[in-house]
């Protein structure tokens, strides 16, 4: 079964795979990186799971709570994790320091992962669309995912729109 599902996967999601696997391991090294550059995968990741959303369960008021909940407990997370004193900008380049760590490609794989058994398991079993649970759990989890990295986006903003003399201190 596993042979038949992996054979019938779409060449362009193993695409995906590897270019989520190619920024996650970018990620896991220290790196300069421009103020717009920071919005890149915070970015990708939405549009990915807003998108599964609308065409798995359609963007309706219940999937939207749902995911503006999950997306509000990870961004919290996400903000209350991340040390502000370890952020160092540099706004006369016009760039941010950022530090490595292994989270961002854990969250990019567990998104991918995701999106890839809700197809699986809608293919195998259709009544799935029927569960207000499994919807549940989905947009859930898809907002605690972006949540994760829109505070870690927060985090660096906040401390971009610091005042100078806050930061040096």
């Amino acid at each position: 079964m596993l042979q038949q599902i992996i054979s019938h996967t779409p060449t362009y999601v193993w695409a995906i795979l590897a270019f989520l696997i190619y920024r996650g391991v970018q990620a896991c090294r220290d790196r300069v990186t421009s103020l717009r550059g920071l919005f890149i995968i915070p970015l990708v990741m939405l549009v990915l799971a807003l998108q599964d959303l609308a065409v798995k369960f359609g963007l309706n008021g219940l999937t939207a709570g749902l995911w503006l909940l999950g997306l509000t407990a990870g961004a919290v997370l996400a903000w209350q994790l991340i040390d502000a004193g370890r952020i160092q900008v540099n706004r006369a380049d016009g760039t941010v320091v950022q530090r490595g760590s292994v989270l961002p490609l854990l969250l990019m794989l567990a998104i991918f992962l995701t999106k890839y058994s809700v197809a699986v398991l809608f293919a195998v079993l259709p009544a799935l669309h029927q569960s207000s649970a499994f919807l549940a759990v989905v947009c859930v989890l898809f907002g605690l995912f972006n949540g994760i990295f829109a505070g870690r986006l927060a985090r660096y903003l906040s401390v971009w729109r610091q005042p100078t003399a806050a930061l040096a201190a």
